[in-house]
């Protein structure tokens, strides 16, 4: 089932979510409409606040060619354990912030612990798209959103424009 994504500013959208203590059907169920609304939107990655639940939990999937097999990912809990000392700036952009883009600077490679929707614990490293990507998302779930790492004045002009987006749509 889609379920609707929160624009930003929303105060969900700044929170800390607190860690998931039990994988239930509920849950799973969760991560397979996170799934089909970041594909429906289309998007490379969603995290849980983003359709209101504070949860930590995000869904991603970074192969975006068309002879590219998708490689849903759902990942409960998180967590970065490693990040390289070498940098990437890719050009951002966020599900909660519509038609908004920005270069962000993070670490190029990141290792990443989580459970998987089975509760099993998992380990790996991504880098390129995956890297930022996986950033991005639990960024989220600590209450932090990509125009965050810009200038006030940037930040601010984006916050402005989906101020005006939210207004427009509840006219609709």
């Amino acid at each position: 089932m889609k379920r609707p994504i929160l624009i930003h500013p929303d105060p969900r959208l700044k929170k800390v979510c607190p860690p998931v203590d039990d994988l239930s059907d509920e849950l799973r169920a969760l991560a397979d409409d996170m799934l089909e609304t970041m594909y429906d939107a289309p998007g490379i990655g969603l995290a849980a606040p983003q359709v209101g639940v504070l949860s930590r939990l995000i869904v991603l999937d970074c192969e975006k060619g068309e002879d590219s097999v998708p490689k849903p990912t759902v990942m409960f809990n998180p967590e970065i354990k490693a990040v390289s000392d070498e940098m990437s700036v890719y050009e951002e952009g966020c599900l909660s912030i519509p038609d908004q883009y920005a270069d962000v600077e993070r670490p190029r490679e990141v290792t990443v612990a989580w459970l998987d929707r089975d509760g099993k614990l998992r380990e790996d490293t991504f880098d390129g798209l995956w890297a930022t990507c996986v950033q991005h998302e639990i960024d989220h779930l600590d209450g932090k959103l990509f125009i965050d790492y810009l200038k006030p004045l940037k930040r601010q002009l984006i916050t402005r424009k989906m101020q005006k987006l939210k207004r427009e749509m509840a006219r609709a």
